[in-house]
């Protein structure tokens, strides 16, 4: 039964209880949402050596070849999301779609990593390769130590187009384990 308000500040706690028990049941569609925006990736290239879900695909089998934990390798997954919408602030669009998620440490790693990756290439273009540098204040050591793992080890070098790559159905199920619920 849907809600009876049409204003919030009308709302009664049955339609929360309702409204509640519904977001919690239709928690899958997260899962599949986020696969769609990961598929929807591999029409993007903009120039790269790999599409980008493909690139995706190699910065999470990377961090799980490493031994990383699983919500490490889901936001490897997830770290270039954001480009589906937009290029340039993709890492804070990406790291708010899994902050529901993920530990705050994993959050700040998707939230810096292009600053991070930056060392690798940002000179190229004119800009500031030590751009990582303006986040120390505000990440602990854990942190960017994290960052710098997830954007030197794996980020950096996954647009190998010949680097045996897992698929996504690989990663399907820990995708839907880990959206199962939000932490609110």
């Amino acid at each position: 039964m849907p809600a009876s308000f049409t204003r919030m500040d009308q709302s009664t706690v049955d339609d929360w209880m309702e409204i509640g028990a519904q977001t919690s049941a239709n928690q899958g569609r997260v899962a599949d949402s986020l696969l769609g925006l990961l598929r929807s990736l591999a029409q993007i290239t903009d120039g790269f050596g790999t599409d980008q879900l493909t690139h995706c695909l190699q910065t999470a089998t990377m961090a799980e070849r490493s031994g990383a934990d699983d919500e490490i390798v889901f936001a490897s997954l997830l770290h270039d999301v954001g480009k589906a919408i937009s290029v340039p602030n993709h890492p804070a669009i990406a790291a708010e779609i899994i902050r529901p998620y993920v530990s705050a440490d994993v959050y700040e790693m998707i939230r810096v990593h292009q600053d991070f990756q930056g060392r690798h290439y940002y000179a190229h273009f004119g800009g500031n390769p030590d751009a990582r540098e303006a986040h120390r204040a505000s990440l602990t050591a854990e942190q960017w130590a994290l960052a710098e793992t997830f954007a030197d080890d794996w980020d950096q070098k996954a647009f190998d187009p010949d680097y045996e790559t897992l698929p996504l159905e690989h990663f399907e199920p820990l995708v839907r384990k880990i959206t199962a619920q939000a932490r609110m």
